[in-house]
């Protein structure tokens, strides 16, 4: 099962992230697990310069942006 992290606030490129992720998820037919990561001394783990980030078995995937849907498929079948 892949883990996926979501980085940011809360705000609504966050959840907009959120909800891309789970659509590629689906698209992609992966078992994954989506956590939000609200705790900034968290975020800052990863080295995010600008949110909504996107973690992907802990490796920083994407940050600043949001991804499309076949971006964030080809990122969980790497």
């Amino acid at each position: 099962m892949l883990n996926i992290k979501i980085l940011g606030p809360g705000c609504a490129n966050c959840r907009k992230l959120e909800a891309v992720a789970r659509e590629a998820a689906s698209a992609a037919k992966v078992q994954a697990e989506i956590v939000k990561v609200t705790d900034m001394k968290q975020i800052l783990q990863y080295d995010l310069l600008s949110t909504p980030g996107l973690v992907v078995n802990d490796k920083l995937v994407s940050s600043g942006r949001i991804p499309t849907v076949a971006e964030v498929q080809k990122w969980l079948s790497a």
